[in-house]
């Protein structure tokens, strides 16, 4: 029975999709003006795992996760640098792509861009207004809070509370400080696009209210994103979608936990904000993805050299049971792979899945020497699990002697380390134990890990 910790509830409830067998989800993703930093890479992370493993469980899953192409930051970067938006969204676009494409996160079954839905957030505002839930001020389109009697149930914020705190900027004709806006009346060199209410741009919350519902229909059964997103962002999705379409707008709302760097907030003016690609030059895609999964999605997620360290020797754990066993059906491992399933079902607890993990790599490591063919059989058991969660699906082997990213570029070529292997075992066979100890030391210096067995000789990168 899968569970699932729902923060419309502040419940962990069991997860009944609205049609069965099938599930449609939407992510909030990127607002795409620049590279995707470590928070960007958890959440597409941590929902490409959630999608994997409700595939993995049998549904029909239908997943969306959208692409803010318009807004105040994608307008004000583009004319810093004096070049269309258009232009700037699609470069970062594609970045997002090669970024979430290394970290091995499965495409969404459709990625709208709000650029694209413009119909479809005009239509919406225009039934907010004719449902007594937007006014019109100006050539802006504000959704009125005080009409909505359910806002704040997601975030368990009061209107008051709220009120207390908001003011009205310059230039804003509001009628109350809550509210917000929904269409934006167009600005001197700002792109803009006609509406029944003059030229101008969509609001940002109005653009997933209108792709979601376009995509997956009025009422559907997850929507994630980061905890940040919580207020106002997916408060006012909830205020916009039930207010035009008077149903309930999304079952369960999952948010995963903010990404903290050395135990401090991820934050630019503090000088620990790392991009994906920045990381990637010291550590490989899948420790990043694995680091990341060591963490419950809730919870906090604190990055640091060590738990990266932590995550390539684990990941070398791994990879050292499955390496040198032939292909094979999955045989064996029932009582890991039911409780693999038990840590997935309460809440996606990716942590604990690990561990059972290791539990049956020690498990291959134990049969290795008795039967072949059934450590075979529970390594394949290893690779399915590991699909879930999207890892172990390298080649061994190739893993072993990948190594650091950098160290790899600049280190000793595989030819070259072969080379010096079969100069050792040849100075052993002479019994010149000095000669084969300096090769091995040198190995050693140039980050390559020589281990010995009854097979031979194999190695890896550090």
């Amino acid at each position: 029975m899968l569970r699932i910790h729902n923060d419309l509830t502040r419940s962990k409830d069991e997860f009944q999709p609205i049609e069965p067998g099938r599930v449609r989800m939407y992510v909030c993703g990127m607002t795409v003006y620049d590279y995707c930093h470590l928070g960007h890479a958890r959440v597409l992370v941590v929902f490409d795992v959630v999608y994997r493993y409700l595939k993995a469980r049998g549904y029909d899953v239908t997943y969306i996760r959208n692409i803010t192409d318009i807004d105040d930051k994608i307008i004000r970067r583009a004319n810093e640098n004096g070049e269309p938006f258009g232009e700037l969204t699609g470069r970062f676009i594609a970045a997002m792509h090669e970024d979430a494409d290394a970290l091995g996160v499965l495409r969404p079954d459709a990625e709208p861009r709000a650029t694209d839905h413009i119909v479809s957030i005009l239509e919406m505002i225009r039934r907010l207004i004719d449902n007594g839930h937007a006014y019109v001020a100006g050539g802006d389109v504000y959704y009125d809070v005080r009409s909505f009697p359910g806002y704040g149930k997601l975030s368990g914020k009061s209107i008051e509370d709220l009120r207390s705190g908001a003011r009205v900027e310059p230039g804003e004709q509001k009628r109350d400080p809550l509210d917000f806006a929904l269409w934006k009346a167009a600005k001197p060199d700002e792109p803009a696009w006609d509406s029944p209410w003059g030229k101008g741009r969509p609001g940002w919350h109005i653009e997933c209210s209108a792709m979601s519902t376009e995509a997956l229909g009025d009422h559907f059964d997850i929507h994630g994103g980061g905890a940040d997103l919580t207020f106002p962002h997916h408060e006012n999705e909830i205020a916009q979608s039930e207010g035009a379409t008077g149903e309930p707008f999304v079952n369960v709302w999952m948010h995963n936990g903010f990404v903290r760097i050395n135990d401090e907030k991820m934050s630019k003016s503090l000088g620990n904000f790392f991009t994906v690609r920045e990381i990637l030059q010291r550590y490989r895609p899948e420790e990043i993805r694995y680091f990341i999964l060591t963490s419950q999605y809730r919870s906090p997620l604190n990055y640091d050299d060590e738990h990266l360290r932590n995550a390539r020797g684990a990941l070398n754990r791994f990879y050292t049971a499955l390496r040198g066993l032939p292909d094979a059906a999955p045989a064996g491992g029932e009582d890991c792979v039911a409780r693999f399933h038990e840590a997935m079902e309460d809440d996606f607890n990716t942590p604990e899945a690990l561990a059972v993990m290791f539990d049956l790599a020690r498990e291959i490591n134990r049969v290795r020497g008795e039967s072949e063919t059934a450590a075979a059989g529970l390594a394949a058991e290893l690779r399915q699990l590991g699909g879930i969660l999207g890892i172990l699906q390298q080649d061994p082997e190739a893993w072993m002697r990948g190594g650091e990213p950098a160290a790899a570029d600049k280190g000793p070529s595989d030819a070259e380390i072969e080379d010096l292997i079969r100069r050792r075992t040849e100075a052993r066979a002479a019994r010149d134990f000095a000669e084969a100890d300096r090769i091995r030391d040198t190995l050693r210096e140039m980050g390559v890990v020589l281990e010995d067995g009854a097979g031979g000789t194999t190695w890896r990168r550090e």
